[in-house]
Protein backbone atom coordinates (compact mmCIF):
# COMPACT_ATOMS: atom_id res chain seq x y z
CA UNK A 1 0.00 0.00 0.00
CA UNK A 2 2.89 2.48 -0.22
CA UNK A 3 2.63 5.94 -1.82
CA UNK A 4 5.97 6.42 -4.07
CA UNK A 5 7.23 9.76 -3.68
CA UNK A 6 7.14 11.32 -7.17
CA UNK A 7 6.32 13.92 -9.37
CA UNK A 8 3.25 13.44 -11.60
CA UNK A 9 2.30 15.47 -14.58
CA UNK A 10 -1.42 14.79 -15.90
CA UNK A 11 -1.43 16.91 -18.98
CA UNK A 12 0.79 19.96 -18.21
CA UNK A 13 -0.13 20.13 -14.57
CA UNK A 14 2.69 19.47 -12.57
CA UNK A 15 2.07 17.40 -9.00
CA UNK A 16 4.99 18.21 -7.49
CA UNK A 17 6.15 16.60 -3.46
CA UNK A 18 6.12 19.33 -1.15
CA UNK A 19 6.75 17.54 2.71
CA UNK A 20 5.33 20.90 4.32
CA UNK A 21 1.39 20.67 3.39
CA UNK A 22 0.13 16.81 2.88
CA UNK A 23 -2.27 18.64 0.21
CA UNK A 24 -2.58 21.83 -1.20
CA UNK A 25 -4.03 23.14 -4.29
CA UNK A 26 -5.50 26.97 -4.73
CA UNK A 27 -8.67 26.99 -6.17
CA UNK A 28 -10.60 29.52 -9.01
CA UNK A 29 -6.73 29.39 -11.03
CA UNK A 30 -6.76 27.96 -14.33
CA UNK A 31 -3.49 25.73 -13.41
CA UNK A 32 -3.33 23.69 -10.59
CA UNK A 33 -0.75 22.72 -9.07
CA UNK A 34 -0.94 19.39 -5.81
CA UNK A 35 1.67 19.03 -3.28
CA UNK A 36 1.63 15.63 -1.99
CA UNK A 37 4.06 14.62 1.19
CA UNK A 38 6.71 11.71 0.40
CA UNK A 39 5.23 8.49 1.60
CA UNK A 40 7.86 5.49 1.91
CA UNK A 41 6.69 1.82 2.63
CA UNK A 42 4.23 2.03 5.34
CA UNK A 43 4.48 5.69 5.98
CA UNK A 44 1.62 7.20 7.51
CA UNK A 45 1.27 10.62 8.31
CA UNK A 46 -0.66 10.28 11.30
CA UNK A 47 1.91 7.79 12.50
CA UNK A 48 4.51 9.99 12.15
CA UNK A 49 5.30 10.44 15.60
CA UNK A 50 7.33 8.30 18.29
CA UNK A 51 5.15 5.37 19.64
CA UNK A 52 6.18 4.29 23.23
CA UNK A 53 9.55 4.52 24.35
CA UNK A 54 11.48 2.22 22.08
CA UNK A 55 9.74 3.55 18.84
CA UNK A 56 11.48 6.24 16.41
CA UNK A 57 9.89 9.10 14.18
CA UNK A 58 10.68 10.08 10.65
CA UNK A 59 11.38 7.64 8.14
CA UNK A 60 13.61 5.23 10.52
CA UNK A 61 10.24 3.58 11.63
CA UNK A 62 9.95 1.44 9.11
CA UNK A 63 12.67 -0.93 10.76
CA UNK A 64 11.84 -0.51 14.50
CA UNK A 65 10.13 -3.92 14.22
CA UNK A 66 13.38 -5.73 12.95
CA UNK A 67 13.70 -7.14 16.99
CA UNK A 68 10.45 -8.08 17.07
CA UNK A 69 9.00 -11.07 15.03
CA UNK A 70 5.55 -11.18 16.97
CA UNK A 71 3.98 -7.75 15.78
CA UNK A 72 4.77 -5.28 13.85
CA UNK A 73 5.43 -1.85 14.59
CA UNK A 74 2.19 -0.52 13.57
CA UNK A 75 0.12 -2.80 16.41
CA UNK A 76 2.38 -2.98 19.26
CA UNK A 77 4.14 0.16 20.81
CA UNK A 78 6.28 0.48 24.17
CA UNK A 79 9.60 -0.94 24.94
CA UNK A 80 10.50 -3.33 21.36
CA UNK A 81 7.45 -6.04 21.64
CA UNK A 82 6.35 -6.01 24.71
CA UNK A 83 2.02 -6.57 24.85
CA UNK A 84 0.69 -3.00 25.83
CA UNK A 85 -3.24 -3.68 25.16
CA UNK A 86 -3.78 -0.16 25.80
CA UNK A 87 -1.04 1.18 23.43
CA UNK A 88 -2.31 -1.48 20.69
CA UNK A 89 -5.79 0.36 20.74
CA UNK A 90 -4.39 3.67 20.43
CA UNK A 91 -1.90 2.51 17.54
CA UNK A 92 -4.96 0.67 15.80
CA UNK A 93 -6.90 4.10 16.24
CA UNK A 94 -4.60 5.71 14.45
CA UNK A 95 -3.93 3.41 12.03
CA UNK A 96 -7.53 3.16 10.20
CA UNK A 97 -7.68 6.96 9.90
CA UNK A 98 -4.16 6.52 7.99
CA UNK A 99 -6.27 4.65 5.26
CA UNK A 100 -9.70 6.97 5.02
CA UNK A 101 -6.15 9.93 4.79
CA UNK A 102 -4.72 7.90 2.05
CA UNK A 103 -7.72 6.60 0.32
CA UNK A 104 -9.64 10.20 0.43
CA UNK A 105 -5.99 11.67 -0.80
CA UNK A 106 -5.50 9.75 -3.82
CA UNK A 107 -9.82 9.89 -4.19
CA UNK A 108 -9.35 13.57 -4.59
CA UNK A 109 -6.25 14.21 -6.49
CA UNK A 110 -7.76 11.33 -9.09
CA UNK A 111 -10.84 13.54 -9.03
CA UNK A 112 -9.14 16.63 -9.96
CA UNK A 113 -6.85 15.22 -12.45
CA UNK A 114 -9.54 13.95 -13.74
CA UNK A 115 -11.47 17.59 -14.44
CA UNK A 116 -8.23 19.06 -15.41
CA UNK A 117 -7.93 16.50 -18.44
CA UNK A 118 -12.02 17.30 -19.24
CA UNK A 119 -11.47 20.84 -19.49
CA UNK A 120 -8.44 20.77 -21.54
CA UNK A 121 -9.65 18.37 -23.88
CA UNK A 122 -12.74 20.76 -23.78
CA UNK A 123 -11.21 23.29 -25.31
CA UNK A 124 -9.85 21.18 -28.14
CA UNK A 125 -11.53 17.89 -28.93
CA UNK A 126 -14.59 16.69 -28.45
CA UNK A 127 -14.98 12.97 -27.83
CA UNK A 128 -17.49 10.68 -29.34
CA UNK A 129 -19.91 9.87 -26.60
CA UNK A 130 -22.01 6.69 -26.33
CA UNK A 131 -24.90 6.68 -24.73
CA UNK A 132 -26.74 3.94 -22.73
CA UNK A 133 -30.56 3.27 -23.00
CA UNK A 134 -32.26 1.01 -20.63
CA UNK A 135 -35.94 1.81 -20.85
CA UNK A 136 -37.00 5.45 -20.85
CA UNK A 137 -33.34 6.28 -18.99
CA UNK A 138 -30.52 7.58 -21.31
CA UNK A 139 -27.07 7.82 -19.25
CA UNK A 140 -24.59 9.68 -21.36
CA UNK A 141 -20.98 7.90 -21.69
CA UNK A 142 -17.47 9.58 -22.22
CA UNK A 143 -13.88 7.72 -22.23
CA UNK A 144 -11.87 8.01 -19.50
CA UNK A 145 -8.31 7.14 -20.99
CA UNK A 146 -6.74 6.51 -17.06
CA UNK A 147 -9.28 3.82 -16.60
CA UNK A 148 -9.42 2.77 -20.04
CA UNK A 149 -12.91 1.98 -20.30
CA UNK A 150 -16.00 4.62 -20.46
CA UNK A 151 -17.46 5.80 -17.49
CA UNK A 152 -20.55 7.75 -16.36
CA UNK A 153 -20.27 11.25 -18.08
CA UNK A 154 -21.01 13.20 -14.79
CA UNK A 155 -19.10 11.13 -12.74
CA UNK A 156 -15.85 13.04 -14.06
CA UNK A 157 -17.15 15.87 -12.89
CA UNK A 158 -17.83 14.59 -10.09
CA UNK A 159 -15.94 15.18 -6.40
CA UNK A 160 -15.85 12.89 -3.52
CA UNK A 161 -18.59 14.45 -1.47
CA UNK A 162 -21.61 14.46 -4.22
CA UNK A 163 -20.39 10.98 -4.47
CA UNK A 164 -21.50 10.66 -1.28
CA UNK A 165 -24.45 13.23 -1.31
CA UNK A 166 -27.90 12.44 -0.11
CA UNK A 167 -29.04 13.55 -3.32
CA UNK A 168 -27.25 10.46 -5.21
CA UNK A 169 -28.78 8.43 -2.77
CA UNK A 170 -32.03 9.43 -3.21
CA UNK A 171 -31.44 9.08 -6.81
CA UNK A 172 -30.59 5.50 -6.22
CA UNK A 173 -33.62 4.71 -4.28
CA UNK A 174 -36.08 6.59 -6.50
CA UNK A 175 -34.77 4.24 -9.50
CA UNK A 176 -34.77 1.14 -7.27
CA UNK A 177 -38.21 1.56 -6.64
CA UNK A 178 -39.79 2.65 -10.34
CA UNK A 179 -37.83 -0.53 -10.97
CA UNK A 180 -39.88 -2.32 -8.88
CA UNK A 181 -43.13 -0.49 -8.42
CA UNK A 182 -43.33 1.16 -12.45
CA UNK A 183 -43.68 -1.04 -15.93
CA UNK A 184 -39.69 -1.22 -17.68
CA UNK A 185 -39.78 1.80 -20.02
CA UNK A 186 -42.34 4.01 -18.08
CA UNK A 187 -43.54 6.58 -18.80
CA UNK A 188 -43.34 5.54 -22.98
CA UNK A 189 -44.05 2.17 -22.32
CA UNK A 190 -47.60 2.99 -21.03
CA UNK A 191 -50.48 5.49 -21.67
CA UNK A 192 -50.64 9.03 -20.01
CA UNK A 193 -53.93 7.70 -17.52
CA UNK A 194 -51.46 5.01 -15.92
CA UNK A 195 -49.86 7.11 -13.61
CA UNK A 196 -52.62 8.93 -12.00
CA UNK A 197 -54.69 5.81 -11.61
CA UNK A 198 -51.77 3.78 -9.82
CA UNK A 199 -51.43 6.53 -7.64
CA UNK A 200 -55.31 6.71 -6.83
CA UNK A 201 -55.43 3.04 -6.60
CA UNK A 202 -52.27 3.03 -3.89
CA UNK A 203 -54.14 5.53 -1.38
CA UNK A 204 -56.98 3.25 -2.20
CA UNK A 205 -55.69 0.38 -1.39
CA UNK A 206 -54.34 1.18 1.99
CA UNK A 207 -58.27 2.84 2.86
CA UNK A 208 -59.49 -0.41 2.29
CA UNK A 209 -57.11 -2.86 4.07
CA UNK A 210 -57.62 -0.34 7.12
CA UNK A 211 -61.36 -0.83 6.87
CA UNK A 212 -60.71 -4.43 6.41
CA UNK A 213 -58.45 -4.79 9.63
CA UNK A 214 -61.36 -2.47 11.33
CA UNK A 215 -64.22 -5.83 10.09
CA UNK A 216 -61.62 -8.33 11.27
CA UNK A 217 -61.56 -7.36 14.28
CA UNK A 218 -65.44 -6.74 14.73
CA UNK A 219 -66.08 -10.16 13.83
CA UNK A 220 -63.53 -11.69 16.09
CA UNK A 221 -65.38 -9.99 19.01
CA UNK A 222 -68.89 -11.13 17.38
CA UNK A 223 -67.78 -15.16 17.80
CA UNK A 224 -66.60 -14.28 21.32
CA UNK A 225 -62.61 -14.46 20.82
CA UNK A 226 -61.06 -12.73 23.44
CA UNK A 227 -64.19 -13.74 25.84
CA UNK A 228 -63.05 -17.32 26.49
CA UNK A 229 -64.69 -18.82 23.47
CA UNK A 230 -63.73 -22.09 21.94
CA UNK A 231 -61.53 -21.29 19.22
CA UNK A 232 -62.84 -24.63 17.61
CA UNK A 233 -66.48 -23.21 17.61
CA UNK A 234 -65.19 -20.01 16.40
CA UNK A 235 -63.16 -21.63 13.57
CA UNK A 236 -66.28 -23.56 12.16
CA UNK A 237 -68.21 -20.13 12.18
CA UNK A 238 -65.80 -18.66 10.19
CA UNK A 239 -65.39 -21.56 7.42
CA UNK A 240 -69.45 -22.11 7.25
CA UNK A 241 -69.37 -17.97 6.88
CA UNK A 242 -66.66 -17.99 3.88
CA UNK A 243 -68.31 -21.01 2.48
CA UNK A 244 -71.52 -19.39 1.66
CA UNK A 245 -69.80 -16.47 0.27
CA UNK A 246 -68.29 -18.18 -2.28
CA UNK A 247 -71.43 -19.30 -4.26
CA UNK A 248 -71.83 -15.48 -4.99
CA UNK A 249 -68.61 -15.86 -7.14
CA UNK A 250 -69.98 -18.91 -9.11
CA UNK A 251 -73.06 -17.24 -9.58
CA UNK A 252 -71.71 -13.69 -10.68
CA UNK A 253 -69.55 -15.07 -13.15
CA UNK A 254 -72.35 -15.60 -15.83
CA UNK A 255 -72.36 -11.50 -15.81
CA UNK A 256 -68.76 -11.23 -16.77
CA UNK A 257 -69.69 -10.06 -20.59
CA UNK A 258 -71.28 -7.17 -18.92
CA UNK A 259 -67.85 -6.19 -16.80
CA UNK A 260 -66.03 -5.31 -20.20
CA UNK A 261 -68.58 -3.03 -21.79
CA UNK A 262 -68.88 -0.84 -18.72
CA UNK A 263 -65.70 -1.72 -16.43
CA UNK A 264 -66.04 1.70 -14.65
CA UNK A 265 -69.05 1.35 -13.77
CA UNK A 266 -69.22 -1.98 -12.46
CA UNK A 267 -65.63 -1.57 -10.27
CA UNK A 268 -67.13 1.45 -8.70
CA UNK A 269 -70.27 -0.54 -7.70
CA UNK A 270 -67.84 -3.20 -6.25
CA UNK A 271 -66.22 -1.03 -4.40
CA UNK A 272 -69.98 0.13 -3.02
CA UNK A 273 -70.38 -3.65 -2.52
CA UNK A 274 -67.25 -4.16 -0.78
CA UNK A 275 -67.85 -1.21 1.63
CA UNK A 276 -70.86 -2.61 2.50
CA UNK A 277 -69.68 -6.01 3.16
CA UNK A 278 -67.17 -4.39 5.46
CA UNK A 279 -69.93 -1.99 7.37
CA UNK A 280 -72.28 -5.42 8.04
CA UNK A 281 -68.97 -6.67 9.59
CA UNK A 282 -68.67 -4.13 11.71
CA UNK A 283 -72.20 -4.45 13.15
CA UNK A 284 -71.53 -8.34 13.84
CA UNK A 285 -70.63 -6.99 17.27
CA UNK A 286 -73.97 -5.97 18.00
CA UNK A 287 -75.83 -9.00 16.60
CA UNK A 288 -73.16 -12.12 17.95
CA UNK A 289 -76.24 -14.15 17.73
CA UNK A 290 -76.92 -13.91 13.86
CA UNK A 291 -72.59 -13.75 13.59
CA UNK A 292 -73.20 -16.38 10.58
CA UNK A 293 -75.99 -14.78 9.06
CA UNK A 294 -73.82 -11.20 8.46
CA UNK A 295 -71.16 -13.10 8.01
CA UNK A 296 -72.03 -14.92 4.92
CA UNK A 297 -74.08 -12.10 3.41
CA UNK A 298 -70.81 -9.88 4.18
CA UNK A 299 -68.49 -12.44 2.88
CA UNK A 300 -70.92 -13.11 -0.26
CA UNK A 301 -71.04 -9.35 -0.99
CA UNK A 302 -66.94 -9.35 -0.48
CA UNK A 303 -66.73 -12.09 -3.02
CA UNK A 304 -68.52 -10.86 -5.39
CA UNK A 305 -66.85 -7.15 -5.02
CA UNK A 306 -63.34 -9.75 -5.56
CA UNK A 307 -64.57 -10.66 -8.72
CA UNK A 308 -65.83 -7.76 -9.99
CA UNK A 309 -62.29 -5.75 -9.44
CA UNK A 310 -60.64 -9.01 -10.63
CA UNK A 311 -62.14 -8.90 -14.07
CA UNK A 312 -62.41 -5.01 -14.55
CA UNK A 313 -58.60 -4.42 -13.15
CA UNK A 314 -58.02 -6.55 -16.92
CA UNK A 315 -59.79 -4.10 -19.05
CA UNK A 316 -57.64 -1.46 -17.39
CA UNK A 317 -54.42 -2.60 -17.71
CA UNK A 318 -55.07 -4.00 -21.49
CA UNK A 319 -55.62 -0.06 -21.66
CA UNK A 320 -52.30 0.84 -20.04
CA UNK A 321 -50.29 -1.28 -22.14
CA UNK A 322 -49.15 0.98 -25.21
CA UNK A 323 -46.15 -1.62 -25.59
CA UNK A 324 -48.35 -4.91 -25.66
CA UNK A 325 -46.64 -5.23 -22.58
CA UNK A 326 -49.49 -6.66 -20.33
CA UNK A 327 -47.99 -8.82 -18.46
CA UNK A 328 -45.58 -6.46 -17.29
CA UNK A 329 -48.29 -4.01 -16.69
CA UNK A 330 -50.29 -6.45 -14.70
CA UNK A 331 -47.15 -7.69 -12.32
CA UNK A 332 -46.36 -4.24 -11.54
CA UNK A 333 -50.00 -3.41 -10.56
CA UNK A 334 -49.79 -6.34 -8.02
CA UNK A 335 -46.69 -4.81 -6.49
CA UNK A 336 -48.41 -1.61 -6.07
CA UNK A 337 -51.16 -3.39 -4.76
CA UNK A 338 -48.96 -5.52 -2.03
CA UNK A 339 -47.28 -2.36 -0.94
CA UNK A 340 -50.83 -0.59 -0.20
CA UNK A 341 -51.94 -3.51 1.39
CA UNK A 342 -48.72 -3.20 3.33
CA UNK A 343 -49.45 -0.09 4.84
CA UNK A 344 -53.04 -0.20 5.15
CA UNK A 345 -52.53 -3.34 7.32
CA UNK A 346 -49.93 -1.68 9.55
CA UNK A 347 -52.28 1.43 10.28
CA UNK A 348 -55.43 -0.72 10.87
CA UNK A 349 -54.00 -2.51 13.08
CA UNK A 350 -52.40 0.26 14.80
CA UNK A 351 -56.07 2.26 14.69
CA UNK A 352 -57.24 -1.24 15.68
CA UNK A 353 -55.77 -1.21 18.99
CA UNK A 354 -56.60 2.54 19.66
CA UNK A 355 -60.08 1.72 18.81
CA UNK A 356 -60.12 -1.76 21.39
CA UNK A 357 -64.03 -2.66 21.78
CA UNK A 358 -65.54 0.62 21.64
CA UNK A 359 -68.50 0.34 18.90
CA UNK A 360 -68.90 4.18 18.21
CA UNK A 361 -65.50 4.94 17.76
CA UNK A 362 -65.23 1.66 15.54
CA UNK A 363 -68.02 2.46 13.34
CA UNK A 364 -66.90 6.63 13.15
CA UNK A 365 -63.17 5.56 12.07
CA UNK A 366 -64.64 3.01 9.44
CA UNK A 367 -66.88 5.77 8.19
CA UNK A 368 -63.89 8.52 7.43
CA UNK A 369 -61.67 5.70 5.97
CA UNK A 370 -64.56 4.49 3.83
CA UNK A 371 -65.23 7.83 2.41
CA UNK A 372 -61.30 8.38 1.61
CA UNK A 373 -61.90 4.78 0.05
CA UNK A 374 -64.75 6.09 -2.25
CA UNK A 375 -63.32 9.29 -3.10
CA UNK A 376 -59.98 7.62 -4.71
CA UNK A 377 -61.47 4.80 -6.64
CA UNK A 378 -63.39 7.75 -8.15
CA UNK A 379 -60.77 9.85 -8.49
CA UNK A 380 -58.44 6.63 -10.82
CA UNK A 381 -61.93 5.81 -12.74
CA UNK A 382 -61.39 9.77 -13.78
CA UNK A 383 -58.28 9.42 -14.88
CA UNK A 384 -59.06 6.51 -16.83
CA UNK A 385 -59.38 6.65 -20.69
CA UNK A 386 -61.09 3.93 -22.38
CA UNK A 387 -59.91 3.45 -25.67
CA UNK A 388 -61.95 0.59 -26.92
CA UNK A 389 -65.61 0.95 -28.40
CA UNK A 390 -69.17 0.29 -26.77
CA UNK A 391 -71.95 0.89 -27.88
CA UNK A 392 -72.20 4.17 -26.14
CA UNK A 393 -68.55 5.32 -27.00
CA UNK A 394 -69.15 4.31 -30.48
CA UNK A 395 -72.11 5.81 -30.86
CA UNK A 396 -70.47 9.18 -29.16
CA UNK A 397 -68.18 9.19 -31.88
CA UNK A 398 -69.61 8.49 -34.45
CA UNK A 399 -72.46 11.16 -33.78
CA UNK A 400 -69.75 14.05 -33.47
CA UNK A 401 -67.99 12.59 -36.64
CA UNK A 402 -71.33 13.36 -38.58
CA UNK A 403 -71.68 16.32 -37.28
CA UNK A 404 -68.39 17.97 -37.58
CA UNK A 405 -66.52 15.42 -40.14
CA UNK A 406 -63.62 14.68 -37.28
CA UNK A 407 -63.50 11.88 -34.85
CA UNK A 408 -63.54 13.17 -30.91
CA UNK A 409 -60.62 12.32 -28.65
CA UNK A 410 -60.44 9.69 -25.90
CA UNK A 411 -60.15 12.42 -22.93
CA UNK A 412 -63.52 13.96 -23.87
CA UNK A 413 -65.45 11.09 -24.88
CA UNK A 414 -64.05 9.19 -21.69
CA UNK A 415 -65.41 12.68 -19.75
CA UNK A 416 -69.08 12.63 -21.07
CA UNK A 417 -69.71 8.69 -20.33
CA UNK A 418 -71.84 8.08 -17.78
CA UNK A 419 -70.58 5.67 -15.49
CA UNK A 420 -73.86 3.38 -14.95
CA UNK A 421 -75.54 3.26 -18.63
CA UNK A 422 -79.09 3.66 -16.48
CA UNK A 423 -78.13 6.77 -15.22
CA UNK A 424 -76.79 9.10 -17.94
CA UNK A 425 -76.81 12.31 -15.31
CA UNK A 426 -74.15 10.07 -13.25
CA UNK A 427 -71.09 11.30 -14.71
CA UNK A 428 -67.02 12.01 -13.38
CA UNK A 429 -65.94 14.66 -15.11
CA UNK A 430 -62.56 16.01 -15.94
CA UNK A 431 -61.43 18.69 -12.70
CA UNK A 432 -59.21 20.29 -15.54
CA UNK A 433 -61.76 22.27 -17.15
CA UNK A 434 -58.74 24.11 -19.38
CA UNK A 435 -58.97 22.19 -22.41
CA UNK A 436 -61.06 22.84 -24.90
CA UNK A 437 -64.56 21.18 -25.59
CA UNK A 438 -64.92 19.56 -28.64
CA UNK A 439 -67.95 17.67 -28.10
CA UNK A 440 -70.85 19.47 -29.33
CA UNK A 441 -74.60 18.77 -27.06
CA UNK A 442 -76.02 17.91 -30.27
CA UNK A 443 -73.69 14.84 -30.37
CA UNK A 444 -74.00 13.79 -26.72
CA UNK A 445 -77.94 13.76 -27.04
CA UNK A 446 -77.66 11.80 -30.37
CA UNK A 447 -75.38 8.89 -28.46
CA UNK A 448 -77.75 8.61 -25.48
CA UNK A 449 -80.71 8.39 -27.76
CA UNK A 450 -78.92 5.74 -30.22
CA UNK A 451 -77.79 3.61 -27.40
CA UNK A 452 -81.53 3.64 -26.16
CA UNK A 453 -82.61 2.50 -29.22
CA UNK A 454 -79.80 0.28 -30.24
CA UNK A 455 -80.83 -4.08 -29.60
CA UNK A 456 -78.18 -5.97 -30.57
CA UNK A 457 -79.03 -9.92 -31.36
CA UNK A 458 -82.59 -9.63 -32.39
CA UNK A 459 -84.78 -12.34 -33.54
CA UNK A 460 -85.36 -11.93 -37.12
CA UNK A 461 -88.72 -13.30 -36.57
CA UNK A 462 -89.76 -10.66 -34.09
CA UNK A 463 -88.71 -7.82 -36.03
CA UNK A 464 -90.04 -9.24 -40.38
CA UNK A 465 -94.09 -9.82 -40.64
CA UNK A 466 -93.81 -11.12 -44.06
CA UNK A 467 -91.92 -12.97 -47.16
CA UNK A 468 -91.78 -9.58 -49.08
CA UNK A 469 -89.50 -7.62 -46.05
CA UNK A 470 -87.46 -10.78 -46.06
CA UNK A 471 -86.56 -11.12 -49.33
CA UNK A 472 -85.93 -7.28 -49.28
CA UNK A 473 -83.27 -7.30 -46.11
CA UNK A 474 -81.42 -10.65 -47.16
CA UNK A 475 -81.20 -8.88 -50.97
CA UNK A 476 -79.82 -5.97 -49.47
CA UNK A 477 -77.43 -7.42 -46.52
CA UNK A 478 -76.40 -9.62 -48.44
CA UNK A 479 -72.59 -9.11 -48.34
CA UNK A 480 -72.63 -8.07 -44.98
CA UNK A 481 -72.81 -9.67 -42.01
CA UNK A 482 -76.17 -8.44 -40.21
CA UNK A 483 -78.98 -7.15 -41.04
CA UNK A 484 -80.24 -3.78 -39.72
CA UNK A 485 -84.03 -2.46 -39.59
CA UNK A 486 -86.36 -0.55 -37.59
CA UNK A 487 -88.76 -2.08 -35.81
CA UNK A 488 -91.15 -0.44 -32.71
CA UNK A 489 -88.33 2.85 -32.86
CA UNK A 490 -85.88 0.28 -32.27
CA UNK A 491 -82.98 0.03 -34.20
CA UNK A 492 -82.71 -3.99 -34.50
CA UNK A 493 -79.74 -5.59 -35.22
CA UNK A 494 -80.16 -9.11 -36.58
CA UNK A 495 -76.42 -10.91 -36.22
CA UNK A 496 -76.10 -13.48 -39.05
CA UNK A 497 -74.01 -16.56 -37.77
CA UNK A 498 -70.51 -15.34 -38.73
CA UNK A 499 -70.82 -12.10 -37.46
CA UNK A 500 -67.66 -10.67 -35.85
CA UNK A 501 -67.34 -7.40 -33.25
CA UNK A 502 -66.39 -5.29 -36.38
CA UNK A 503 -69.61 -6.10 -37.78
CA UNK A 504 -71.42 -4.91 -34.89
CA UNK A 505 -69.59 -1.76 -35.09
CA UNK A 506 -70.49 -1.22 -38.44
CA UNK A 507 -74.50 -1.67 -37.82
CA UNK A 508 -73.69 0.91 -34.96
CA UNK A 509 -72.09 3.17 -37.72
CA UNK A 510 -75.21 2.31 -39.95
CA UNK A 511 -77.77 3.05 -36.68
CA UNK A 512 -75.89 6.55 -36.17
CA UNK A 513 -76.40 7.51 -39.81
CA UNK A 514 -80.05 6.62 -39.37
CA UNK A 515 -80.74 8.53 -36.90
CA UNK A 516 -78.80 11.95 -38.20
CA UNK A 517 -80.89 10.71 -41.21
CA UNK A 518 -84.09 11.63 -39.04
CA UNK A 519 -83.16 14.61 -37.17
CA UNK A 520 -81.22 16.24 -40.07
CA UNK A 521 -83.44 14.84 -43.23
CA UNK A 522 -86.25 14.53 -41.99
CA UNK A 523 -86.11 10.97 -43.68
CA UNK A 524 -87.84 8.54 -41.65
CA UNK A 525 -89.22 4.78 -41.40
CA UNK A 526 -92.20 3.89 -43.64
CA UNK A 527 -91.97 0.09 -44.55
CA UNK A 528 -89.28 -2.81 -44.55
CA UNK A 529 -89.49 -3.06 -48.42
CA UNK A 530 -89.70 0.43 -49.35
CA UNK A 531 -86.54 1.36 -47.28
CA UNK A 532 -84.77 -1.08 -48.99
CA UNK A 533 -85.57 -0.40 -52.47
CA UNK A 534 -83.08 2.47 -54.12
CA UNK A 535 -83.82 5.52 -52.80
CA UNK A 536 -84.76 3.99 -49.48
CA UNK A 537 -83.65 4.90 -46.12
CA UNK A 538 -81.81 1.77 -45.50
CA UNK A 539 -80.61 1.53 -49.21
CA UNK A 540 -78.72 4.97 -48.80
CA UNK A 541 -77.43 4.42 -45.17
CA UNK A 542 -75.67 1.53 -46.19
CA UNK A 543 -74.54 3.03 -49.27
CA UNK A 544 -73.02 5.70 -46.79
CA UNK A 545 -71.54 2.93 -44.54
CA UNK A 546 -70.09 1.11 -47.06
CA UNK A 547 -68.23 3.94 -49.00
CA UNK A 548 -67.37 5.70 -45.44
CA UNK A 549 -66.98 3.30 -42.67
CA UNK A 550 -63.58 2.99 -43.69
CA UNK A 551 -62.36 6.25 -43.31
CA UNK A 552 -64.05 6.84 -39.45
CA UNK A 553 -62.33 4.36 -38.51
CA UNK A 554 -58.97 5.75 -39.81
CA UNK A 555 -59.76 8.82 -38.01
CA UNK A 556 -60.82 7.32 -34.90
CA UNK A 557 -57.81 5.88 -34.76
CA UNK A 558 -55.48 8.21 -35.36
CA UNK A 559 -56.96 10.33 -32.03
CA UNK A 560 -56.45 6.42 -29.77
CA UNK A 561 -59.67 4.89 -30.36
CA UNK A 562 -59.10 1.07 -30.61
CA UNK A 563 -61.28 0.31 -33.76
CA UNK A 564 -60.56 -3.32 -34.37
CA UNK A 565 -64.64 -4.06 -33.06
CA UNK A 566 -67.45 -3.05 -30.71
CA UNK A 567 -67.38 -3.98 -26.93
CA UNK A 568 -71.03 -5.29 -26.33
CA UNK A 569 -73.40 -8.41 -25.28
CA UNK A 570 -75.85 -8.75 -27.49
CA UNK A 571 -78.58 -10.78 -27.60
CA UNK A 572 -77.53 -14.55 -28.14
CA UNK A 573 -79.76 -14.64 -31.37
CA UNK A 574 -77.88 -15.53 -34.85
CA UNK A 575 -79.22 -16.79 -38.08
CA UNK A 576 -78.28 -18.77 -40.84
CA UNK A 577 -79.04 -17.54 -44.54
CA UNK A 578 -79.62 -19.72 -47.29
CA UNK A 579 -79.81 -23.23 -44.02
CA UNK A 580 -82.55 -25.54 -44.42
CA UNK A 581 -83.18 -27.75 -42.08
CA UNK A 582 -82.40 -31.44 -43.34
CA UNK A 583 -85.80 -33.38 -42.92
CA UNK A 584 -85.93 -36.31 -40.44
CA UNK A 585 -87.12 -39.64 -41.93
CA UNK A 586 -89.73 -41.16 -39.98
Amino acid sequence: MGCVSRALYLNGIGLSPSPQSPLHFPYWKQNFVINTKAFDKFHFPLLSCSIGNGGSSGNNNNNNNNNNPSGSWWWHGGNGGDDDSSGSFYSLLLFVPSLLYCFCHLQVATAIARTATSSEDDGNKEYDAVWEVKGSKRTKLIPDFTKDAFVVASASNASLSSLLSVNKLWDECRELFVQFMLPEGFPDSVTSDYLNYSLWRSVQGVASQISGVLATQALLYAIGLGKGAIPTAAAINWVLKDGIGYLSKIMLSNFGRHFDVNPKGWRLFADLLENAAFGLEMLTPAFPHHFVFIGAAAGAGRSAAALIQASTRSCFYAGFAARRNFAEVIAKGEAQGMVSKAIGIMLGIALANHIGSSMPFALASFSVVTWIHMYCNLKSYQSIELRTLNPYRASLVFSEYLLSGQAPPVKEVNDEEPLFPAFHFFKIKSANKSQLLVLSSEAKDAAVEIEHRLQLGSKLSDVVNNKEDAHALFSLYEDEGYILTEHGGKFCVVLKESALPQDMLKSLFQASYLYWLERNAGIVATSTSADCAPGGRLEISLDYVQREFNHVKSDSASVGWVTDGLIARPLPNRIRPGYVEPSVAS
